[in-house]
């Protein structure tokens, strides 16, 4: 009940927020973090000239990372694959994507992918049948989603067939997230945590909020966008 409740009122709890010491310091790098995993080079390399902020990482990494979301986007899988085994060029190409399989049969799933969906039917038989049938006899997962992906080929309507998805632009869109967004691929060859860690801290104050709301009544943010303090209802 509300009333068994502890009411704390606005001007108590703004002092409560204004005790609270956050150093300049730590926003500023909560700041840098944000831009440099989603990716914003220029705006990051402004910060870092206002605020003195340096990122933990070159900042010429996140235009690569980039790159190879767009590439994949686009639908130039192989372009992709060359870009991001260039970002350690005296490694073999395969070798670098062998360390994550995931990655790397995802990708080439996308290519045999584009290569159906411009008509090239031989040459995706062919694709298939060097470069992705050897992995789906090592992994039962890939050889399920390699079967899928063939099996657009028994169907001329592509757009009602039941893995017509695979040719959405959704597929693309998946498949770019992975690459720019695997975590053990990027901390390993670009040396950062690729999630942002604002996300985090909203979710942890929207849990703290929704733990307090069950012992007291008080201004509370409602609207994560404008962060504005909002009197309780009754």
């Amino acid at each position: 009940m509300a009333s068994s409740k502890k009411l704390i009122s606005r001007e108590e709890w703004e002092k409560r927020l204004n005790n609270v010491k956050i150093r300049k310091e730590d926003m500023n790098k909560l700041v840098m973090n944000f831009l440099v995993t989603e990716g914003y080079v220029e705006a990051a390399e402004k910060f870092r000239m206002e605020s003195g902020t340096h990122p933990d990482i070159d900042l010429a990494t996140i235009t690569d990372r980039m790159a190879v979301k767009k590439a994949v986007q686009c639908g130039n899988v192989e372009d992709a694959i060359e870009k991001i085994n260039d970002l350690n060029p005296e490694v073999q190409c395969l070798i670098i994507l062998d360390t994550n399989p995931r990655l790397f049969f995802q990708l080439q799933q996308q290519r045999l992918i584009e290569l159906i969906r411009n008509g090239k039917v031989e040459e995706a038989l062919e694709f298939a049948q060097e470069e992705l049938a050897p992995r789906g006899e090592e992994n039962q997962s890939f050889l399920e989603e390699l079967e899928r992906t063939i099996s657009l080929l028994a169907f001329e309507d592509t757009s009602n067939c039941p893995v017509g998805e695979l040719l959405d632009i959704s597929q693309r869109l998946k498949t770019a997230s992975e690459s720019s967004r695997n975590r053990k691929f990027w901390l390993k060859y670009a040396c950062w945590i690729t999630d942002p860690k604002l996300p985090s801290l909203l979710k942890m104050l929207i849990w703290a909020q929704n733990q307090l709301d069950k012992k007291a009544v008080y201004p509370c943010i409602n609207d994560l966008s404008n962060a504005r303090l909002e009197d309780p209802t009754f």
